[in-house]
């Protein structure tokens, strides 16, 4: 077998073992905060709503009632498997739709509200794939977020750079080091409401986490 070959089984082979430990992998991160703050952030979903990165599916049921519809886009097929398995319990309006963040298969201003929630970490291009939430969300569309971010602290973000390398091959292209609030503040949206906390029950140089709201600007 070729090498280049060898490579893509082997990827292939370790995304199916990510996506089948990964709910595992954040159940004491959910069960110390990290639930309560998706469903706070979720709550203020409203109208149309697009999901980037949806993964196995752990924000599905934590959707109010005031949604119209969901899509939920997720490119990993092994995560996509995953999330298809709780679609079939799910009673909602939601769809699921296999495509990169950065390349989304909707017209201009389709929706109203768009949700990322640790993803912007893991995709190859993080200034594409908001540029791309931009041009999918209505004029005064909101952007909802949970990410975790290059730290504040000088010394954590050196460790951050340093461990980077092994910590993307570890947890399946995520970056440890991406400085995503100033990603989002440099695009189209304006940001509305930021507030920078902790990832509960997580390495160091996963820790440093921001949530909040950013909206649309003409």
């Amino acid at each position: 077998m070729a090498a280049g070959a060898m490579g893509k089984a082997y990827d292939a082979t370790w995304g199916r073992f990510f996506a089948s430990f990964y709910d595992r992998a954040l159940k004491a991160s959910e069960e110390h905060g990290l639930g309560d703050m998706r469903r706070a952030l979720l709550s203020e979903a409203r109208g149309r709503v697009v999901e980037i990165g949806a993964g196995t599916g752990v924000n599905l049921d934590l959707y109010s009632d005031g949604i119209e519809d969901l899509t939920l886009v997720e490119p990993d097929p092994h995560m996509g498997a995953k999330l298809r398995e709780r679609l079939t319990g799910h009673s909602g309006p939601a769809r699921l739709v296999t495509a990169p963040a950065e390349a989304l298969p909707f017209p201009d201003d389709t929706f109203d509200t768009a949700v990322a929630t640790l993803v912007l970490c893991t995709v190859p291009d993080p200034v594409a794939a908001i540029a791309e939430l931009a041009r999918v969300l209505k004029p005064d569309g909101r952007l909802l977020f949970i990410e975790h971010v290059r730290a504040a602290d000088p010394g954590t973000a050196r460790w951050q750079d340093r461990l980077e390398k092994p910590w993307r091959f570890m947890a399946d292209g995520c970056h440890c080091n991406r400085d995503t609030e100033a990603n989002l503040r440099a695009s189209s949206f304006q940001v509305d409401s930021v507030e920078h906390g902790v990832l509960p029950k997580s390495p160091a140089i996963v820790r440093p986490l921001i949530r909040g709201t950013a909206i649309l600007t003409a």
